[in-house]
């Protein structure tokens, strides 16, 4: 009886010659569609589903698009979820990311038919947006920056930083890790809490390659604390390299406390590296600014040819630098009023489907390592925790936080047109008590 069933279940090829099936091949590639074909079979051979039902059930588990990435609507308040994939794009950067995707004149010039510097465009940008550099650099993330300037400047040498800026960036990784990768040594002075111009003063010497200031940008020290300025650290004599994490190119009035790199220029920093994928906006990247000469010297390392950007992260850097208000200013400059609004106009209509939907004030955050004792004051849309699960596993997810036990949407890193798909999301999970 089992081989006859198993002789009843459609062949492979007759199954791929469905036209659905080719609509997908063409769409998703032929193993992908492949995989899903044999995988309905098996539950046929297994009797979970008749042999007649393969084709509807192999149809039906057909992925949505070719990449494993979900698209998610994030609604939990925080701007540069790290989970989520930090900054998101403005359209004109997604514009420019789509056009980069072709053929594209990277490392070409049009005009004399000859090969061009690499992402000149890209960087012509980020020098016009910060005039205080000498020159400017990008590689392929913000912990890349740092390694590079370290191997380059500091290879066999000494770096002095103050053990209260010893960070660990995150998943593990460490300062202290990162830097002795690339062959220098760290000289680490002061203590956790205090470090004086003193103790960088003794510590200085004739194998200094560079003071670093790094900004802890992902915890506060409270109490009796003491640090030295970047202004103050450029009159011991060797370079300062200023590590100011999130990427601001300018003071951001509502992060007073986030440094940024034109300041950090100003205040007599060599070099500045950042990322860029925080509070800039845009693509993951890692800035380097500073001083021209110091610039060349980590640009022609051969280190660099490792951690060059690819034209994708070109254009769309490019984009977010020189473009309009990037999402992520966006939503932190959102206004509160305005978020109450659409948190009632949502609740209300999750109401009218029988939902219980309540309006709660919300302190969002900033997140991605930025700005830890920013709160962001807004709104949120609450319902029964028992929504958090389907909510997240929806396609778009929606990813809220359960807070106090309740389920909190909120909406400050949503965009206005995105509310519709939170209340069609709500509405497809159905009543959850």
């Amino acid at each position: 009886m089992a081989d006859d069933v198993r002789r009843q279940i459609p062949r492979t090829d007759a199954l791929l010659a469905d036209p659905r099936l080719r609509r997908a091949t063409a769409d998703l590639g032929g193993a992908t569609v492949k995989r899903v074909v044999t995988a309905a079979q098996e539950l046929a051979r297994r009797g979970d589903i008749a042999a007649d039902d393969v084709v509807e059930a192999a149809v039906a588990a057909l992925p949505r698009r070719a990449s494993g990435l979900r698209p998610v609507v994030n609604a939990t308040g925080v701007v540069l979820h790290t989970n989520l994939g930090r900054a998101p794009l403005s359209p004109a950067a997604v514009d420019a990311l789509v056009a980069a995707a072709g053929y594209v004149d990277v490392e070409y010039d049009v005009t004399t038919g000859a090969r061009a510097r690499r992402g000149r465009t890209a960087l012509d940008a980020l020098r016009a947006a910060v005039p205080a550099a000498g020159d400017v650099h990008v590689v392929n993330n913000g912990a890349a920056a740092l390694v590079l300037a370290a191997t380059a400047l500091a290879q066999g040498r000494e770096i002095v930083v103050s053990r209260g800026e010893m960070v660990e960036i995150g998943d593990g990784f460490r300062l202290a890790d990162l830097v002795a990768s690339t062959g220098a040594r760290l000289v680490e002075v002061g203590s956790t809490n205090r470090t004086t111009y003193d103790d960088y003063r003794r510590a200085v010497g004739e194998r200094t390659a560079f003071v670093l200031k790094v900004h802890p940008s992902n915890f506060v020290v409270r109490g009796f604390t003491g640090e030295v300025p970047v202004r103050e650290l450029a009159a011991l004599g060797p370079p300062v390299v200023a590590d100011i994490g999130s990427g601001l190119l300018h003071r951001h009035p509502l992060l007073p406390d986030e440094p940024d790199a034109t300041s950090a220029l100003a205040a007599g920093a060599a070099l500045v590296t950042a990322s860029g994928d925080k509070l800039l906006g845009g693509p993951q990247a890692g800035l380097l600014l500073g001083d021209a000469a110091l610039v060349e010297r980590l640009r022609t390392h051969p280190l660099a040819r490792a951690l060059r950007v690819d034209k994708l992260t070109l254009a769309a850097f490019e984009a977010t630098v020189a473009g309009p208000m990037s999402p992520v200013a966006a939503s932190i400059a959102a206004d509160v009023e305005s978020l109450r609004k659409r948190a009632e106009a949502v609740a209300r209509a999750l109401r009218g489907s029988g939902v219980d939907a309540d309006v709660v004030g919300s302190e969002g955050r900033v997140g991605g390592g930025g700005a830890p004792e920013v709160a962001l004051p807004g709104w949120a849309v609450a319902l029964d925790p028992l929504y958090a699960e389907p909510l997240r596993r929806g396609d778009p997810a929606v990813v809220g936080r359960v807070e106090r036990g309740r389920l909190l949407l909120d909406l400050r890193c949503v965009p206005p047109a995105g509310d519709a798909l939170v209340i069609d999301a709500v509405r497809a999970v159905g009543p959850c008590t």
